[in-house]
């Protein structure tokens, strides 16, 4: 098996439901990509070992789906430098609003890309890694030129 280029981390086992659309595109993508679930406040040390790894793993990008208070994509961002994408799960009272707000109001220095709410932005989430990799790897660019010609 390849070595992962994508490493996705899931705050709370609940939040699965992200993870298998996020999973089939970059399946279709031909990005081998590796799964935790561990939440910034209940595994702090397990969040970052992960993130502080990551490069040394191989990753090239690391995709965090969190709701409510949503830590864990700049958590994971304050542990490595590598392009985090945060997906936001549509959970609790605001319905994801909440997670969305926390995920781009990061502070100067620790950038989060962020998309949509829910299994759209977990979707977009994986087509963002892919366009990531592909600056410099022209086999995932042209699966994602593929993707996106059959997809419109």
């Amino acid at each position: 098996m390849s070595v992962a280029k994508v490493g996705i981390i899931l705050g709370s086992a609940s939040d699965s439901d992200l993870l298998e659309p996020c999973q089939a595109a970059l399946d279709r993508l031909n990005i081998p990509h590796e799964n935790l679930v561990a939440s910034a406040h209940r595994n702090p040390e397990r969040v970052a070992e992960f993130a502080g790894g990551a490069r040394e793993r191989g990753l090239k990008v690391i995709i965090a789906m969190a709701g409510l208070s949503a830590a864990l994509p700049g958590v994971v961002a304050a542990h490595t430098t590598l392009p985090v994408i945060g997906v936001p799960v549509q959970a609790g009272a605001l319905a994801g609003v909440d997670a969305l707000l926390s995920m781009v109001q990061m502070p100067r220095g620790i950038p989060v890309a962020t998309v949509a709410i829910g299994k759209g932005g977990a979707v977009n989430a994986a087509l963002l890694a892919a366009a990531i990799l592909g600056v410099e790897d022209a086999e995932v660019a042209a699966q994602l030129d593929t993707y996106r010609e059959e997809w419109s």
